[in-house]
């Protein structure tokens, strides 16, 4: 079954690749680890985004199982906006302007 379409914010797409690039300089293997739990998530909120709680101003957040980062999500009628990828340990709220 097809879930709702993922669209992220540019400045998420920024956050993403940062977060690749330096798992990278440290290790292929973890980037790959990265990108594969990246790919979940995204999976995981479009199929069932109502599935994790509220959060803030109408958000939801996916939380990663092996990395410290968390999908920042709302749901806006037929699709699934990614307004951060946010580090779980660093500048909370940062992109509650988005």
């Amino acid at each position: 079954m097809p879930g709702l379409s993922v669209v992220f914010h540019p400045a998420a797409v920024e956050e993403a690749q940062a977060a690749r690039q330096w798992y990278a300089a440290r290790s292929q293997s973890a980037a790959d680890s990265f990108l594969a739990e990246l790919d979940r998530g995204i999976e995981a909120v479009s199929l069932a985004p109502e599935r994790w709680p509220l959060f803030v101003h109408d958000t939801r957040r996916y939380l990663f199982q092996r990395f410290p980062f968390q999908l920042v999500y709302r749901v806006v009628k037929d699709s699934v906006q990614v307004v951060a990828l946010a580090h779980g340990r660093r500048r909370p709220g940062y992109w509650k302007l988005r």
